[in-house]
């Protein structure tokens, strides 16, 4: 006689169908890694990010610099293992203040409905009629370019559609039995959406979060490549492409190590978003 299954919780079986998705996995160590060797950075690097060595600019591989230096002396494979935190931190930052203020923006839209729903979803047409990447050029020109600033804009570029996504999720949920309930006994409409409806609408929510890290990690290299992220000389991997584009022709290398890093990172969060979309799945269950 077959053993029934010991029942798990949500978040372990969640983890249970996940593991089965061998490329999610992968990606999920990819970022692991990431975040380690961000986190790590000073006791890893072989050099600070801004020591220069005056007399071996532009110089290719050696037992010093293993992946060699930019025109001003500076050790590549550090200034990598460094700019993984900037990259990271205005990934995460950007996309957890996007998360957080479109999620109540778009459960506060779908619960109340009516002219309220209207309202902000017509603000949000608006909002979303600026292409992304000018909105987040315009705001950070306005603010003046920092990586802070860059966090920001990111971040309010990002709200729209955080918003109506979490409408999407809670719209789907308005109508349960469990919401009912909760109104029958009269609990307050506060009480109704931060614990039942965002918690029981929230996992689509994760999904897009997840791959939203890549468009913000992408999005930050693009402004520090303009000059508006990170500033010299911090380093962050999209300006170490727009410092290594003067000498694309000679030196290639300057500009495809950082490049590989961002698609690796941008990468991972969608692979990892794809697998997420799976597990979280009831359809999929197995």
């Amino acid at each position: 006689m077959e053993k029934p299954r010991k029942k798990q919780s949500q978040v372990g079986e969640v983890w249970r169908r996940l593991k089965k998705n061998k490329v999610a996995v992968a990606s999920l160590i990819v970022i692991v890694l990431l975040i380690f060797v961000a986190v790590l950075a000073p006791v890893i690097a072989p050099y600070s990010y801004e020591v220069q060595d005056t007399n071996r600019p532009l110089e290719g591989s050696s037992p010093d610099h293993l992946l060699g230096t930019d025109r001003l002396g500076r050790d590549i494979l550090s200034r990598l293992i460094y700019g993984a935190g900037q990259s990271l931190q205005m990934g995460f930052t950007a996309i957890l203040f996007s998360a957080v203020i479109g999620v109540i923006i778009g459960a506060f839209s779908g619960y109340w409905g009516g002219w309220v729903d209207n309202l902000l979803m017509r603000f949000l047409d608006i909002y979303q009629g600026i292409p992304m990447f000018l909105l987040v050029v315009t705001l950070s020109a306005v603010l003046g370019p920092s990586l802070q600033n860059a966090i920001l804009a990111i971040g309010i570029s990002l709200i729209p559609g955080n918003a109506r996504f979490m409408r999407a999720c809670v719209l789907s949920v308005r109508d349960m039995e469990y919401i009912e309930a909760a109104r029958s006994i009269n609990a307050s409409s506060a009480r109704i959406i931060f614990r039942h409806m965002i918690p029981n609408a929230i996992a689509p929510m994760i999904v897009s979060v997840t791959m939203g890290l890549g468009t913000a990690v992408l999005v930050g290299a693009g402004l520090s490549f303009v000059g508006l992220g990170a500033q010299a000389p911090t380093a962050e991997w999209g300006a170490m492409i727009s410092d290594a584009r003067n000498y694309l022709r000679a030196y290639p290398l300057l500009s495809l190590y950082p490049g590989i890093c961002i698609m690796i990172s941008v990468l991972a969060f969608n692979l990892l978003g794809d697998g997420l979309r799976d597990a979280l799945d009831p359809k999929l269950k197995t």
